[in-house]
């Protein structure tokens, strides 16, 4: 949903699919629905590590679980650039957090553009419960920004508040 305070710029909906591999995966797929060509969103490049890149249209996730403060934050651009951190608790303790670059893949088709994003689960998120924010920044080319999430807490946007979390992902079991 947008956040309430934000302007959709044209966009009617965001919509995400989020799968939990057997493996070590994670996949997620954004399907973003309406003036796509209003976004603003940089060119394909190199996939690396970039920071900031919330300035421009980008894709989130956030992981964490219910028994401890600490948690992920991974940002996937279009453009195939990436970030990935880990937190002590409620945006504190930020450090890069060493990880396979995810992979990411976009098409867009009419009025839908999909993102579709496979990262790596780290050893300590495989075998909890774990809660988890979907998010996204859209921006246009008009210099308006929405933000979208699965929920938002009161107030101003914050995708880094536990409320976000609203994704709830059972432990896989040892069988």
């Amino acid at each position: 949903m947008c956040h309430p305070q934000s302007d959709a710029g044209g966009i009617e909906a965001i919509d995400v699919t989020a799968t939990l591999g057997q493996g070590e995966d994670f996949k997620l797929v954004y399907r973003v629905t309406g003036a796509i060509e209003a976004l603003k969103i940089a060119d394909p490049a190199i996939p690396d590590r970039v920071d900031d890149l919330w300035k421009n249209t980008c894709f989130e996730l956030f992981v964490g679980n219910s028994e401890d403060k600490s948690y992920l934050e991974y940002n996937f651009a279009p453009s195939g650039q990436w970030a990935a951190y880990q937190f002590s608790g409620y945006r504190a303790g930020m450090a890069e957090l060493e990880t396979r670059a995810p992979v990411i893949s976009v098409e867009q088709s009419g009025d839908v553009l999909t993102v579709s994003v496979t990262l790596y689960v780290p050893d300590t998120k495989r075998d909890a419960d774990l809660c988890a924010g979907i998010s996204a920044v859209v921006a246009t080319k008009r210099g308006k920004i929405s933000y979208w999430a699965l929920a938002h807490p009161a107030g101003s946007p914050d995708f880094h508040h536990k409320d976000c979390f609203a994704l709830k992902l059972e432990a896989r079991s040892g069988a």
